[in-house]
């Protein structure tokens, strides 16, 4: 039995890539979100808010339930947040940087940390991916707070790794970048004011021109990735290379 832990998984590629995981009979999955949109016997539903952090703390033994007969347990933090688009120092409302490294780095670092303090003496296969971004190696104007936090999460996926190995646990640690996806994060870019977002229009002309990948696309190359992710063994990976 494999078990498969995502946050987010109520919509987008979350939801895209449990519905993929289970159409084998052999995996479980639990759905970490808000709200839940998949009825499925082996899918198991934790409604979470990740803004509330104090919440996120009280209910994390929820998430983290005993599963003995686990031969794979995996974790997916996909949950994320775009944020404000707009220049720093131009009517940034200060806690909104908050928010964005609440639920981009904080929870994710929270989640990690339960996974592998819950599950560190089974002995099953260990997985844990972070949905990252390009835009955490390349600056975009106007996504400051996004691009700061998805290279936190690079980062952080990169130190937990190097002490996985230094411990010599196996449990592998992934950055994964999907692309450009068709979902309700690239409606909110698409609608941003190019003088907040100097390339909107880049956006624009991917949905335009039909070059956007949709969700369903993307699992199926996650859901492969996550089969096979013994032979990656960099850190950092993206959808674009599988």
């Amino acid at each position: 039995m494999n078990i498969y832990i995502i946050t987010g998984a109520s919509k987008g590629i979350g939801k895209a890539l449990a519905e993929e995981l289970l159409k084998d009979e052999n995996n479980r999955v639990v759905g970490v979100s808000r709200s839940c949109s998949i009825k499925h016997p082996n899918y198991r539903h934790q409604p979470l808010d990740f803004s509330d952090i104090p919440a996120v703390e009280h209910n994390l033994q929820k998430i983290f339930l005993p599963y003995p007969d686990a031969g794979k347990l995996v974790l997916i933090n996909n949950a994320g947040v775009l944020g404000d688009i707009g220049y720093v120092g131009e009517g940034m409302p200060n806690e909104r940087f908050q928010f964005v490294f609440d639920v981009n780095v904080i929870v994710p670092a929270m989640l990690m940390n339960t996974f592998l303090e819950v599950y560190q003496a089974q002995q099953a296969q260990k997985v844990i991916v972070n949905i990252s971004s390009g835009a955490g190696r390349y600056p975009i104007d106007g996504w400051a707070s996004y691009c700061a936090s998805k290279a936190a999460i690079d980062m952080l996926s990169h130190t937990v790794q190097l002490e996985q190995d230094r411990r010599g646990t196996g449990v592998k640690v992934y950055a994964l970048s999907p692309g450009v996806v068709d979902t309700q994060m690239q409606g909110q870019i698409r609608s941003s004011d190019a003088d907040r977002f100097s390339t909107v229009e880049k956006f624009r002309e991917y949905k335009a021109n039909k070059e956007l990948a949709s969700p369903e696309e993307v699992a199926v190359k996650i859901a492969d990735f996550l089969r096979n992710s013994g032979k990656y063994n960099d850190v950092l990976v993206s959808v674009r290379d599988m």
